[in-house]
This record gives structure tokens, C-alpha cells and sequence, in this order.
């Protein structure tokens, strides 16, 4: 069963008197007349990260995920609720005090605070985050518009290469292996972006299952479909030097999900506005695409304007 399909047969029902819920169709629960923004989320080893073995980074990696949800909806977030579940194996003492120091340090690079949470013994490992902030307005999903551009910051695949290189599915010199583990533990997140998202954009998503995917769900309720042009998907410096020396196909590198960056549509009398952001926060702002109709297929179109396929279009929840 599809994600989707759970919530909607067995959930939505249940939340469709409450507004804030958003018809259990977005990032976040929005309070608009308290000015209350929440998010949740839960990481397991084996799915979410690969073991525990850096707890340091393992920490960091889901606390900037979970935040993610916040910042792509144009809020800063303010306070956030950890709680883990463990063994004597995995919560030691060791591990406790590298996971306080680094959530200490990620607070302070953040300005969040942390505000309580719950702790179980569990042979499974697991984490579950709730983010918080204050806004009167959020940048909802589905609400794009016919001939808007999508645009997405930052780079993307370096995280799923770090995956890779974590997983021994892939060999890297030791220096690009340490800067694709480090994107993949540590992803870029826009946050001085928050301000200025709600004056340009109209819907919005982070790329956290894979860009084909959440840009699928950022729409999946409107009749409109898009078009992506690969040459324009921006990737960092050293996965563009490995995709021209080892040949390897772009659209696959980075349609894999877990590197937490904003994407959104907009307008197109927004671009200037939009390049203005960009220069005045010095986050990468890219224009990959266009929202057509959805009487014509979504589409992914190679340098010469051929039409090509991805492998994997991103992680799909399935229970």
C-alpha cells in the first residue's frame, strides 16, 4: 500500500474537520489563526540511515530533515521535540553525550531550541522529531499555476552519492568520498531563504524523496503536469567533473532523494525578484522546469531536447 492510500483510507476522514491538518496533504500542520507551523518525522536505522556508527552526524542528519519541512514552507523554525527509541548497545554513554554536543551545535547554527521528547528501550533503533515555528502564512502545496517555472536551491545528488559511498556500493577518491559523505550527513539547508519564499513563491516542497517524486506530490492534487530539463538541474562542482569523466547519467544522480533543498514554483514576472533573493542570501537558486497542463504528460527532456527517462524517480513509502 502506497503511502497516500494508507492516509487516505484510513486517516483523512478522521482530520477532515480540522483546517489545520490540510487535508493531511502537506508538510506541516498550520494554524493560521494562532500562527502555529508543526512538523513530525521519523527516522529508522536501516531506512532513513544506514547504521550507527557516527551518532554525531547521524543526529544531524535527521534534526536538518526534519527542520527541512519548515523552511520549504517559508518558516523559520523555532523549538523542536526529540524522541529515540534504544538498547544499551546503541544509547550509550558515549553515544548520548556525541549526540548532545551535536545537537547543542546544530542549535546554535539554527537558533532552535530543543523543548522536550520522550525516550523508550527499543531493540530497533529510531528517532521522531516534531519542528515548530510561528507564521501567519505558509507556502502550501498544490497551489502551482499553469505556465509557473520550478525552481529549486542548492545542488542536488551529492547526498545520494554519499549514500552510496557510506553503502560500498561505489568507490571514491578519499577527498570526493569525504565531501559526498559530508553533504549526505550534513545537507545545505536555505534557511535566510524563509523570508523571502512567501514573496515569490506559490507552492512548495523539499526534496526529500527524490525531485521527480516530491515534485509529483506538490502537485498530485491539480490538473497539471511539468516539464524538467536535465541540463539545468544544478549539481555541485565535483558530481559535474564525475558525470563528464565517468560518463555517467546526470537525471539518475539526482533523482534519488535526502538532499533537503527547497523547491518550488513561481510566476514568471518573479524572476527578477528571485534572482535578487539569490544574490542578497547567497543561496543557489536554479530554474529547471515549467508547470504545463495536465492534459500532457510530465516530461524530462535531455540537452538536445530529447525526452528521457529517469530510473528512479525517487523513495517510495510502501507498507
Amino acid at each position: 500500500m502506497h503511502e497516500f492510500d494508507l492516509i487516505k483510507n484510513y486517516f483523512s476522514k478522521i482530520a477532515k474537520n480540522n483546517k489545520s491538518a490540510l487535508n493531511l496533504n502537506d508538510d506541516v500542520f498550520f494554524d493560521k489563526k494562532r500562527g502555529v507551523v508543526i512538523s513530525v518525522d521519523t527516522y529508522n536505522i536501516g531506512t532513513h540511515f544506514i547504521n550507527f556508527k557516527s551518532p554525531d552526524l547521524v543526529i544531524k542528519k535527521i534534526l536538518r530533515s526534519s527542520i527541512s519541512d519548515l523552511i520549504c514552507k517559508g518558516v523559520k523554525p523555532k523549538f523542536y521535540f526529540i524522541s529515540g527509541s534504544g538498547s544499551k548497545k546503541t544509547f550509550t554513554k558515549n553515544n548520548l553525550y556525541k549526540i548532545s554536543k551535536s545537537l547543542k551545535s546544530e542549535q546554535n547554527k539554527f537558533n532552535i531550541d530543543l523543548c522536550g521528547g520522550d525516550t523508550t528501550f527499543s531493540n530497533k533503533l529510531s528517532f521522531t522529531i516534531t519542528s515548530l515555528g510561528y507564521s501567519k502564512r505558509i507556502i502550501y502545496r498544490n497551489k502551482a499555476k499553469l505556465s509557473d517555472d520550478i525552481y529549486v536551491t542548492g545542488n542536488l545528488g551529492d547526498s545520494y552519492l554519499g549514500f552510496k559511498a557510506l553503502s560500498n556500493k561505489a568507490k571514491f577518491r578519499n577527498k570526493n568520498r569525504l565531501f559526498f559523505v559530508d553533504k549526505y550527513y550534513k545537507p545545505d539547508l536555505p534557511l535566510n531563504l524563509t523570508k523571502y519564499l512567501l514573496k515569490f513563491a506559490n507552492s512548495s516542497i523539499d526534496v526529500s524523496d527524490g525531485l521527480i517524486d516530491d515534485l509529483s506530490k506538490m502537485i498530485n492534487r491539480q490538473n497539471l503536469s511539468f516539464h524538467l530539463f536535465e541540463k539545468k538541474i544544478p549539481v555541485s562542482k565535483k558530481l559535474s567533473n564525475l558525470i563528464k569523466k565517468q560518463k555517467l547519467n546526470k537525471i539518475n544522480l539526482i533523482s534519488n532523494g535526502d538532499d533537503y533543498q527547497v523547491l518550488f514554483t513561481a510566476d514568471v514576472n518573479k524572476a527578477r525578484i528571485i534572482q535578487n533573493a539569490s544574490k542578497t542570501t547567497g543561496i543557489k537558486i536554479t530554474k529547471i522546469g515549467k508547470i504545463i497542463s495536465g492534459k500532457d504528460r510530465s516530461l524530462i527532456f535531455d540537452e538536445k531536447g530529447k525526452q528521457i527517462q529517469a530510473k528512479s524517480k525517487g523513495y517510495i513509502h510502501q507498507f
